[in-house]
């Protein structure tokens, strides 16, 4: 067993994890207890598990947790306080959720694409998350008015 410490929406966490490699995925949501990042398909295909560290996209579903040591995560729940970001202000406009599981995952993406400076159908061109509930319209146009 390792302890690691985890900078996770600007807050240390200490966690205590399995020498055989953990993703961050499961230590976010089953030992610091943040559930808004999902579990989709586990292979980085989905999208649902996005987060961002150090202003990058990454599939928290294969991204090794003591890889994560001494980086900036930041979770769903770490974008903005109160929902104020753009991305999820656009999401709420727009009434992109239907059943909204993917929906975090698909704002992280849209909020890293923004981080990179990007825009509008820039930013819709990046947007690979699957949502199985079929909103592509209604993404498509919350990210062309960022």
């Amino acid at each position: 067993m390792s302890q690691l410490t985890l900078n996770v929406n600007g807050q240390d966490h200490k966690v205590t994890v399995s020498d055989g490699g953990m993703p961050l995925l499961w230590v976010l949501r089953d030992l610091i207890g943040l559930t808004g990042t999902k579990y989709g398909c586990g292979i980085e295909v989905c999208g649902a598990c996005t987060v961002m560290i150090d202003n990058q996209r990454e599939h928290a579903c294969v991204f090794d947790v003591s890889s994560a040591v001494g980086k900036k995560i930041v979770t769903i729940e770490g974008l903005s306080p109160n929902g104020s970001h753009p991305a999820q202000i656009a999401w709420i406009e727009n009434q992109v959720p239907q059943c909204g599981y993917c929906q975090p995952g698909m704002i992280m993406c849209a909020a890293a694409a923004m981080k990179a400076g990007h825009h509008g159908a820039e930013i819709a061109s990046e947007l690979k998350n699957l949502c199985v509930c079929g909103t592509y319209p209604r993404i498509k146009q919350a990210v062309s008015k960022l």
